[in-house]
Parts: structure tokens; C-alpha cells; sequence
């Protein structure tokens, strides 16, 4: 594309040559799609100037805009709204978007709300706007919950959501479609009734007159994103409310000749950014590996690689695992003592702070870190990444790699150190994944009624709103596009008389309807629901405190609660020693115990994603192939491989192993479908359900991310005449309602949907309820609706929660379907294989300590050599 020569354009160009920067092409082309009053997506690798590409686009259109005066202009009001996912992104993002005003001797202020800003930032920008706004989701529907919200948005130009893959495919991804239908519907309506302010020459005749529809009246809206596999659908969800609502808009624009919903624009970074993936060996491969064991082991192969680096970022899966790394770290290299630091989301905000200040500055020699510093955040001096165990998905590790030679032409280092030996084929899966540009999907939510609930209770405490106008604009989104007008009603006869099942109880009654207008008008219903506006649902969190009186962090209520006085953890890198409870803060001490239990966090196991287990059964085919075409992670496990093939087989690509083993322990059935430990969950559970049906059985579960083992203390009645009956997908949904207690399963689910719907008050800051007050609230409410509104939309909403995240139906049902097709081999091993281990051993872990755990593990591995 052909960028115009604008005022903006040429004083942006000059600015970059002073800096001896050299725009990109599509830098350039999205600059002009900027200019011509386009929407988008900007998608490149990470390190190559994404925000640029958007923000540098604005400041070209205002230049052109005001050519003469752009450097001394008054206050303009918010002309760029940037929704960012991470209070972290948002420091880095302001920084940058400062350097560039001041060098530029423009007079625009940058300003960040989010749950960091202070009341007196938060007070001056209600009293005059800055002109670039940087903002979470959660705070800009806090916006909306203002009186007179409408005027904040009115000289908008631009809305720019920043790390759009991220928010893509969850709930505050959701919550960015509402609030960005419900800015396009405040302009639609100005655009409507502009139509008889503006006259023309001609007497008697009213037009628009374009140019001034253009100046007041023009927003574009642009994603900004890394590679994902649906780009296309992408970029459609963020921008279907401005396509559906403002048509008029852009037919005004374009003279009333074009096409009104235009689709918008990608503009991709034809740029091959070069990753370098190196793997860290073991000195000997472990036959019989097991998850966790062999990472610290490996440690001390890191330190020479931090050494020679300027800065590393060590990316852990989990916040317990990155505490022990970082202490483990600092015992076998203790001259890292002081220019090593540890950052994840349960420290303290300012120590975080200062740790991002460091990475900039170049102080600190390596941060080992979790998903906290996976986004955007711009740290040029990092020149290494390492990656401690599998990342579980190739965008992730995509991003993470990004991390280093964070500029385009440089090359991102990153090594690979598996926690277990057979995660060095995931390595090799990685690079193959990398090669061919095969990168995840994130699939977008459909009917959140939960973030709807809450959405409409947040327009109602600030200016209320009319049914029929909102109803138009929430369909316009792509979440909702599917909402049927029964549902709507159903919402709002919620929303104002508790639905069915709640309109004899007050609380329920939140809205009220004064001549149309759907309003909140009491003080403790407003102050309550913006409290908890946000669609984050996790377990309670509790500070943690020293007697003298020092914040350290956050730890979940529930490990909290294991732990007796004297009892020693670790939390940011210290080690603590637990005191007592005090008004929901866990109080503690200094201890300089050696020993000391590891916080584990909810939710630290996730789930292989598909793109990376198709590649994983294609690195399994090639694992026999040995020579000039075999990678060296698949030559260093050649032992392995080969006791595996010697005791059981090894699967190819087109097969699904099954191995019966008879033990001490009683009669096991392994199954490897490599499809992640969620979808192994569930088909260990259909398994079980479908076998038991032949004959009266029952059998105790363990997975992984490979496969799944059924123990049963009888012969598992499995064998070639029933085996692809078992494993097919006919009757999968109801059978999937069999075999687990999905009841209970939608009932956990319900307790999130419930507090993000606003049916559950979760406390006052401070004194928040405890999470099993919270189910049981949550329990009482499911039961009420389950007798008395059973097509309730929030109790549907969760059953299909637990089938699409818990079950993941739609990837149990295509394996299924590959299984059909595939060849199914039953091997008789005589003892335990190289395959089977890791998950025996996982299903040990609930039962023993760590170190029991090593030791029984230590037994094993004598009997089975």
C-alpha cells in the first residue's frame, strides 16, 4: 500500500530518523488504513512493533487533523482508548507512549486506570481526561458504571484492544464486545441526530456534509495480536458491533456508495522473525521418568547460560514450582544473590514494580517468572528465555520465546529443559510446530449470560438504559449474536423481579423501571456491584503479613488453611513461618528453616493443547527412524524408545496404544491418546462407565498429558471384540452425563457463573467470604432453580461450562473419531514401561509427601532394573 505523504505522516518520519528507527511495511500500511478511517488487526511476532503500528497511526491522523496547531492545542479530551489484558502491560505501554509526546513537543497526557490507580488520579481524570486512556476491561466497565459516561467517550477516535489473542476465547474477553457495542451505540446515536444539525449551501435542503461527519463523528477499532490459527474470526468478534451498528456511519464516510459493512482489515507482518530452540540434556536419560523430578536436577546446567547473558527470563508453569527454582537457584549459584529476582502474580505489587523497573534497566541478571511477564511487556535487554517444562501449546511458547532479541531483526534464543525425560519429545514436537507456522486457535464464548447479568446491572447504576436500544446492541456482538428475544425478557424479568424462582426475595430486585428506563437506584446495591465488577473467578486469596507489620503477598485461603502454627512455607522467594490468622490475613515470621512446604496454587496443571499432541503422535512415528533425519531430542531418548518397544510398542501416528498390566497393585489398563490431560479425564471416566456396562466393575482413575490409566482389583474385560465399541463416539453426551457426576461438577461451576452474575455478594473489601460459604450460597441457589426454574439460563450456562472447559467435548468427540479410524494395538507387558511410569506415578502423589514419594519412586525403579 501506498502511504500518503501527510503533515502526520512526515513529522512521525523525521521523529523515527532521529531515533534511527525505519518504519516496517506494515507499520506503514496500517498508518494509512488508520488515516482512511479503517478498522482492523495488526498481527506480528512479538518484538516487532505492534503498539507502534496503532499508536504512532493515531498521533499521524491527529497531526493531519490539526497541521497547524497539533503542538498547542488545549486539552482535546480521550481521543485513544487502549484496553490492555495486564495492570503490568500498562506501566510499559505509558512509558513508551511518553517518550514519543515529549519528543514530539505535543501536549496529549497519557493516563492508566486499572485496580493500581489511585482515588486522586482517578478523580483528576473524571475532571479532565487525558488524551490516551490505558485500561483493563474491569476498569473501563467501572467507567461505565459512572453517571455521565457517554461524555467521556464522545471525542473518542480510536479503540485499540492490545493483546487481543489473550482476551479472545474468555469472559473478559466478553466483557470488552459490551462495552465496546455499548461506546459504538452512545456514537450511533450522535451520529443519527447530527443528521439535522448540519445544513446545506442549498436552501431548503438538508445533507450531510461528510468531511465534518468524519472530524466528529469517525472511530476505527484495531486488535492487536500475535499469531493465532483464527485470525479471521479474530478480527471479526472484535469489530462486529462497529460493522453492525454503524452503518450509517460509514456510508457517510464514503459518500453513501460503499459497501456499509465493510469487514475491516488484517494487516499481517510479513516478517519470519528467527527462533532458536535449544534443548538442555540430562547427562543420562532415565528410563522410567516421572513429572517433576528431572528439572531441579538440571539446574545447575542453567547457571552457565545466565552467566554469559545480559538478562534470562526462566519461565516456571506454576507459582509454587517458580518459588522453587528461584531458591533452589540461589543455593547452588549464591553469587546471583541480589541481581536474581522472582515474579509472579501472588507478590507484592510494588516488589513486582521494582523487578520490571530492574529487567528495564538491565540490574538484574535473570527473573524467574510465570505467565505474569508471558505479555507484551517490551524488556529489550533480555537476550535469553528458558523454558522449564512442557508450556503446553505452541502460541505460548511462541510468545514466551519472544521474550528475547525483543527486536525484529534479532534472533529469539530460547532453551527448552524438560521436567522429565519424555518431555524432550515435546521439544522436538515444539520445533517441528514452529517450522510450520501451526499455531492454536482460541475459540470465542457464546452466551455468557453470567458477564451479561452483570454488564446490564453496570449501565443501570450510572445513566440506566433502555431495553429495546441495548437488546440491538448486545446482539450486535459476537458472544451474544445468538440471544433470542425470550431469552432477553427472561434476563430482564431477572434483573427486575428475580425471575421465577427468586421474586419473593427482595435482594433479587436490583433494577427498577421508571418510564421505560431500567435504572439502579439504591446506594448499597450500586456500591455492592461495583465492588465486583470483574470476571475473574478464583479461589480466596489471603494476604500475608509479618508481625511487624509487612506486606509479603497473596496465597490461596485454601493452602492457608493445611498449614498449623510452626508450620514453614515459601512466598516470594522467603521462607516464612506461620503464625496465626487475623482478620483474613495470615500472619507470619522469618524462619531460617532449610526445610519447607511449597505453595501449590489451583490450577497449575494445564492441558497439552491439540495442535502440539497432533505433533506429538507425528515425533512418536519418527522415534523409530534413527539417522540423518532424526532430531537430536528423539536420538538422546533412544534408550528409552527402545525398552519401550522391547516391553510394549512405541504408536505410530495412525494407532492407539492400550497396554494391560498386572501388578501387586492390581490390574491396570493404559491407554495413550496424547491429547492432553482434561480430554484423558473424561474418556477415563467414559471408559470406566462403558466397560462397567459389560460387567460389574470398578476402577480408580490417574492421567496425564499422554494417556490414562484404569486400575481395578479384577481382569478389565478389554480385548479386540469390544475395544473400538468402547471407544466410540455414539451416545458420547449422554454418556459423558453417566459416567461423571456432572450435577456436581455444574455445581462448582455454578458458584463462578453465580458471582459474576452478581446472585452471590462475595463481602466487603477486606472481610470476604470464605470459599465454602460462597458453594454453599451458590449450592442453595442451584437446588432452588433445579426444582423451581429449571430452564434457568445461568443453570444451562453451567452445564455447558462443564462440557466445553472441564470435559472439552468437542475435542473428546474428534478423538473418538480419529480412534475409529486409527489401529488400536493391546499389548500384555510383563511389568511396568517407560510409557506407563509417569502416570503411576502420578497417581501416587495424592496419598505421599514429596519425599516419601522419591523414596517409593526410588523402590520402583530398583525392582523394575
Amino acid at each position: 500500500m501506498e502511504v500518503q505523504h501527510t503533515k502526520g505522516y512526515r513529522v512521525i518520519s523525521d521523529w523515527l530518523i532521529t531515533k534511527n528507527y525505519t518504519p516496517f511495511l506494515f507499520q506503514q500500511n496500517t498508518w494509512q488504513h488508520i488515516i482512511n478511517g479503517e478498522s482492523g488487526l495488526v498481527n506480528a511476532p512479538t518484538g516487532c512493533g505492534k503498539t507502534f503500528s496503532v499508536f504512532l497511526g493515531s498521533l499521524i491522523d491527529f497531526i493531519n487533523h490539526h497541521p497547524d496547531d497539533y503542538t498547542t492545542l488545549n486539552p482535546q479530551g480521550l481521543q485513544l482508548l487502549w484496553i490492555t489484558p495486564l495492570r503490568a502491560l500498562a506501566k510499559d505501554i505509558g512509558r513508551a507512549m511518553e517518550e514519543v509526546i515529549r519528543e514530539l513537543g505535543m501536549n496529549w497526557k497519557i493516563g492508566i486506570r486499572n485496580g493500581d490507580t489511585s482515588t486522586t488520579e482517578r478523580v483528576n481524570q473524571k475532571k479532565q481526561m487525558p488524551e490516551v486512556l490505558i485500561i483493563t476491561p474491569e476498569s473501563l466497565h467501572l467507567l461505565l458504571a459512572q453517571k455521565g459516561y457517554a461524555g467521556i467517550f464522545s471525542s473518542l477516535k480510536i479503540i485499540a484492544v492490545d493483546e487481543w489473542h489473550e482476551l479472545l476465547g474468555s469472559k473478559r474477553g466478553v466483557q470488552v464486545e459490551l462495552a465496546i457495542c455499548r461506546i459504538v451505540g452512545e456514537l450511533e446515536s450522535g451520529v443519527v441526530s447530527s443528521e439535522f444539525r448540519v445544513q446545506s449551501s442549498e436552501p431548503g435542503k438538508k445533507t450531510f456534509d461528510s468531511q465534518l461527519m468524519i472530524h466528529d463523528m469517525r472511530l476505527s477499532i484495531w486488535g492487536i495480536s500475535a499469531t493465532i490459527g483464527n485470525l479471521e474470526e479474530a478480527k471479526e468478534v472484535l469489530l462486529n458491533p462497529l460493522l453492525l451498528l454503524l452503518p450509517l456511519l460509514h456510508s457517510v464516510e464514503k459518500g453513501g456508495c460503499e459497501d456499509p459493512k465493510k469487514s475491516g482489515v488484517i494487516v499481517r507482518a510479513e516478517m519470519n522473525k528467527k527462533i532458536e530452540v535449544e534443548s538442555i540434556f540430562p547427562d543420562e536419560i532415565e528410563k522410567y521418568p516421572w513429572a517433576g523430578h528431572l528439572g531441579i536436577k538440571l539446574a545447575h546446567k542453567i547457571i552457565p547460560i545466565i552467566q554469559k547473558s545480559k538478562t534470562t527470563l526462566i519461565f516456571i508453569n506454576t507459582r509454587g514450582m517458580s518459588e522453587t527454582w528461584y531458591q533452589t537457584l540461589l543455593n547452588i549459584c549464591p553469587e546471583l544473590a541480589g541481581s536474581i529476582a522472582l515474579h509472579h502474580g501472588s507478590i507484592d505489587r510494588e516488589l513486582r514494580f521494582w523487578i520490571e523497573e530492574n529487567l528495564h534497566s538491565g540490574n538484574l541478571k535473570a527473573v524467574v517468572c510465570t505467565a505474569s511477564l508471558d505479555l507484551g511487556v517490551d524488556f529489550r535487554p533480555v537476550e535469553t528465555v528458558i523454558q522449564v517444562g512442557s508450556p503446553k501449546g505452541v502460541a505460548r511458547f511462541l510468545q514466551r520465546a519472544g521474550r528475547s532479541g525483543h527486536s525484529p531483526d534479532a534472533v529469539s534464543k530460547i532453551y527448552f529443559l524438560p521436567t522429565h525425560s519424555l518431555e524432550l519429545i515435546e521439544a522436538a514436537a515444539l520445533k517441528a510446530a514452529l517450522k510450520e507456522n501451526l499455531v492454536e486457535s482460541r475459540s470465542p464464548m457464546f452466551l455468557c449470560y453470567d458477564v451479561l447479568l452483570q454488564y446490564l446491572n453496570t449501565i443501570a447504576i450510572s445513566d440506566g438504559f433502555l431495553p429495546e436500544q441495548i437488546y440491538k446492541e448486545v446482539i450486535s456482538t459476537f458472544c451474544f449474536r445468538h440471544l433470542t428475544k425470550e431469552a432477553w425478557l427472561q434476563i430482564l424479568h431477572f434483573i427486575t423481579e428475580g425471575g421465577i424462582a427468586l421474586n419473593q426475595y427482595d435482594d433479587f430486585k436490583k433494577v427498577e423501571i421508571d418510564n421505560g428506563l431500567y435504572t439502579i437506584k439504591s446506594r448499597k446495591v450500586a456500591m455492592r456491584h461495583r465492588m465486583h465488577i470483574g470476571t475473574i473467578v478464583s479461589d480466596a486469596m489471603m494476604q500475608v503479613k509479618f508481625m511487624s507489620g509487612g506486606y509479603i503477598g497473596v496465597i490461596e485461603e485454601y493452602f492457608i488453611s493445611r498449614l498449623e502454627p510452626g508450620d514453614v512455607f515459601t512466598l516470594a522467594g522467603r521462607n516464612l513461618e506461620f503464625v496465626l490468622i487475623k482478620d483474613m490475613t495470615a500472619l507470619v515470621r522469618k524462619s531460617s528453616s532449610k526445610k519447607s512446604i511449597v505453595p501449590s496454587w489451583t490450577g497449575g496443571r494445564m492441558s497439552l493443547s491439540a495442535n502440539l499432541g497432533k505433533k506429538l503422535r507425528e515425533q512418536l512415528d519418527e522415534s523409530t527412524v534413527h539417522g540423518p533425519q532424526s532430531t537430536e531430542e528423539l536420538e538422546v531418548l533412544k534408550p528409552l524408545f527402545d525398552l519401550q518397544e522391547h516391553l510394549s510398542h512405541i504408536p505410530k501416528e495412525n494407532e492407539l496404544l492400550i497396554e494391560q498390566i498386572e501388578t501387586k497393585d492390581g490390574f491396570h489398563l493404559f491407554v495413550y491418546p496424547f491429547e492432553g490431560r482434561l480430554v484423558h479425564e473424561a474418556m477415563a471416566a467414559i471408559l470406566a462407565y462403558r466397560i462397567s456396562r459389560i460387567t460389574p466393575i470398578t476402577f480408580s482413575f490417574a492421567m496425564n498429558d499422554y494417556g490414562f490409566e484404569l486400575l481395578s482389583d479384577r481382569p478389565i474385560p478389554v480385548d479386540d471384540s469390544t475395544i473400538y465399541e468402547l471407544f466410540s463416539p455414539a451416545d458420547l453426551l449422554n454418556d459423558i452425563q453417566r459416567s461423571v457426576n456432572s450435577t456436581e461438577m455444574a455445581k462448582r461451576k455454578f458458584r463462578d457463573v453465580a458471582v459474576i452474575g452478581g446472585l452471590i455478594f462475595q463481602g466487603m473489601p477486606g472481610e470476604k467470604k470464605k470459599a465454602r460459604h460462597l458453594q454453599s450460597s451458590a449450592s442453595l441457589l442451584f437446588n432452588v432453580f433445579n426444582e423451581y426454574d429449571p430452564g434457568n439460563l445461568l443453570l444451562r450456562q453451567s452445564y455447558q461450562e462443564v462440557l466445553d472447559q472441564q470435559m472439552e467435548e468437542v475435542r473428546l468427540r474428534d478423538m473418538l473419531e480419529r480412534i475409529q479410524q486409527s489401529k488400536i494395538v493391546i499389548t500384555f507387558p510383563k511389568q511396568l514401561t517407560p510409557f506407563c511410569f509417569p502416570i503411576k506415578v502420578d497417581s501416587m502423589r495424592e496419598d505421599l509427601s514429596s519425599e516419601k514419594l522419591e523414596d517409593r519412586v526410588r523402590k520402583m525403579h530398583q525392582e523394575l532394573d
